[in-house]
């Protein structure tokens, strides 16, 4: 629910990850509070998205930037996994070039040592299959570097015509692409919505970090009601509120 001011607060926890239980929540509030949620920002799980277009059809949804860009990491992942088996015989081990760069090729172009570079120059080049691996994780970066862009219409522009470019007429050899294309057309639209909202799941996370680290100082909850009020108390600004009584 956006308002344009004031930090973001944990509002309930329920137990259950679905379509159903996101959908009994919303229904559960009343109308004014479902028509105030302007942009609704999630992950890649489909039940999400169909909840929210059922009970706030009106809000914007928004994919979230982190698990776009790693759905395509875990894919150039799948692929380098693919491509070292097809070419040694076995899973990576030290020395194999692939085997190497698997953190390298996780990382930003703009962040690369000379060292790093010269590294995945060499691996891209050690045998023809690597190629397969070298394209993946060109449109991987091409991926960040369209959020990356300093105006909104540059990057909407660029995350357009990367997401159209894969959505189909992949080549054969190159499985993993051709699938992170067809998921990521699906939900297009909510990829590009990020570009007009810049809305993101960043402050969920934040929230998701204080609890854990609430779990953490717990050991453990034996009591789920218990530790549902203690994460409310602690991450929904309700603690200043018992303070001051």
């Amino acid at each position: 629910m956006v308002d344009g001011t004031g930090p973001s607060r944990l509002l309930d926890m329920v137990p259950g990850r679905s379509a159903k239980v996101l959908t009994e929540w919303l229904d559960a509030r009343d109308q004014v509070f479902r028509d105030r949620v302007k942009v609704v920002t999630m992950d890649g799980f489909a039940g999400y998205h169909a909840a929210a277009a059922k009970t706030v059809p009106a809000a914007r949804t928004v994919m979230d930037p982190f698990h776009v860009v790693q759905l395509a990491a875990d894919k150039l992942t799948v692929c380098r996994q693919r491509i070292q088996q097809a070419t040694t015989g076995h899973r990576g081990r030290t020395g194999d070039p692939l085997y190497g760069i698997r953190r390298t090729l996780r990382t930003r172009v703009e962040l690369l040592t000379d060292k790093q570079k010269v590294r995945l120059f060499k691996a891209f080049t050690a045998h023809d299959a690597h190629a397969a691996v070298e394209v993946t994780y060109g449109v991987y970066q091409r991926l960040i570097t369209a959020y990356e862009a300093s105006g909104r219409r540059e990057g909407k522009i660029a995350m357009y015509k990367l997401l159209r470019s894969i959505r189909s007429g992949v080549p054969k050899e190159l499985p993993e692409l051709a699938q992170l294309g067809r998921s990521l057309w699906k939900r297009h639209r909510e990829i590009l919505a990020y570009f007009d909202t810049r809305a993101s799941n960043g402050p969920v996370e934040a929230i998701n970090g204080r609890l854990e680290h609430l779990r953490g100082i717990a050991l453990g909850f034996r009591n789920l009601n218990h530790y549902i009020l203690r994460s409310l108390i602690h991450s929904g600004q309700l603690q200043d509120r018992i303070n001051a009584l």
